[in-house]
C-alpha cells in the first residue's frame, strides 16, 4: 500500500495546498494531511481549527486523512507507515530550502522518499505567511483561500 503524508502547518490552508493535494492525492492508496506544530513559527489558529478547516476543504474524499502531529516529521511518517511526503515547490527558493530537509530527512530514514510537486504558476505567489499579514490587517483573502476555509477566520 502506498502511503503518503503531505505536512504542513496550514495556518491556514491555501488555493495553492488545496492544488498540491488534488494533483497528489490519485498516486496513492492512503493520504494523510499532516497539520504539524512548528515551534519557530507565530500561529494565526490553534492547531485544532486548522484540523476541523482541512477536514471542512477535503470533506469531499474519503482517501484523505488530516491529523495533527508534534516533533520530526520523519518519526510522524514512521508512525502513519508512510513512505512518501509530499512537498510544494513555489519557487527557487522553496527548492533550495525543501532539498536541504528532504536530505536530512533521507540521512534519519532513507526509507522516505520526498516527492516535489511544482506549483502551478498562478499559485505560486500565494503562502500562508502572506495570508496571514492580510488577515491581521483585516485584508480580503478569498481570492487566496478555499471557501470552505473563510468560516474558519471569522
Amino acid at each position: 500500500m502506498k502511503i503518503a503524508l503531505f505536512p504542513g502547518s496550514f495556518d491556514p490552508v491555501t488555493k495553492a495546498h488545496v492544488d498540491i493535494v488534488k494533483r497528489s492525492v490519485n498516486l496513492f492508496d492512503k493520504f494523510y494531511i499532516g497539520v504539524g506544530v512548528n515551534s519557530s513559527k507565530q500561529g494565526l489558529l490553534p492547531v485544532s481549527k486548522r484540523e476541523e478547516m482541512l477536514r471542512a476543504v477535503f470533506a469531499y474524499d474519503e482517501r484523505i486523512h488530516i491529523i495533527a502531529y508534534e516533533g520530526l516529521t520523519v518519526d510522524f511518517c514512521r508512525s502513519i507507515n508512510a513512505d512518501y511526503m509530499i512537498r510544494g515547490i513555489r519557487t527557487v527558493s522553496d527548492f533550495e530550502y525543501e532539498k536541504a530537509i528532504a536530505q536530512m530527512n533521507h540521512a534519519l530514514e532513507p526509507e522516505i522518499e520526498s516527492i516535489f510537486i511544482v506549483s502551478k504558476p498562478g499559485y505560486s505567489s500565494i503562502s500562508s505567511s502572506i495570508v496571514r499579514e492580510i488577515i491581521r490587517y483585516n485584508g480580503d483573502v478569498s481570492q487566496f483561500i478555499p471557501k470552505e476555509a473563510i468560516p474558519f477566520l471569522q
